[in-house]
């Protein structure tokens, strides 16, 4: 294996996002945090009252010969929904928020130009509110938050809301599945 890149991206919840990456080829790691806030180490009882800026977040370890980062950011655009501010579904506040954390301008060029043509592409009635921010800080969540729905895949939010968004990326992007 050559050299690998790093993708930090939130999108809601950061166990439906971690759920999805974990099986996509070309992904070697994925770890759920926080990302794009201003207090060091937050615990995930701080990131939900809003009080530190970060969003719910995924860093991913990938290795581009086999995925690239255009590719990551379709899938990434493919599982959420990037037109609701500060929301996903039910879960509501700013650490739900949609954001690509760029550690390049080649990435940060990349998630621009997708957005530039999913807007011209209208798949949403409503305009995408991505937040597209430099990488600063990724703070890993605690350790019952990692592999959460590997380990919890009946508990009833897993059951509901995760599930199926990860049953959605498994029909839409078969040919891109770990084998």
């Amino acid at each position: 294996m050559g050299k690998t890149e790093l993708a930090t991206l939130a999108g809601g919840c950061f166990w439906c996002l971690e759920a999805v990456f974990d099986d996509l080829s070309g992904v070697l790691s994925v770890e759920s945090g926080y990302s794009g806030g201003h207090v060091p180490n937050p615990t995930y009882r701080q990131v939900c009252s809003e009080v530190t800026g970060h969003a719910e977040a995924v860093q991913l370890t990938f290795d581009p010969a086999v995925i690239s980062y255009k590719d990551i950011l379709n899938v990434f655009f493919a599982i959420h929904d990037p037109t609701t501010l500060n929301r996903q579904g039910n879960d509501v506040g700013t650490s739900y928020r949609s954001a690509v954390f760029y550690h390049s301008d080649e990435q940060k060029a990349i998630a621009q130009e997708i957005i530039r043509k999913l807007t011209i592409q209208k798949l949403w009635p409503n305009p995408i509110v991505t937040e597209v921010t430099k990488f600063d800080k990724f703070y890993i969540a605690e350790d019952y938050h990692q592999e959460y729905f590997a380990n919890n895949a009946d508990q009833p939010y897993c059951r509901v809301v995760v599930a199926p968004k990860v049953a959605k990326f498994r029909k839409q992007y078969f040919d891109r599945l770990k084998k």
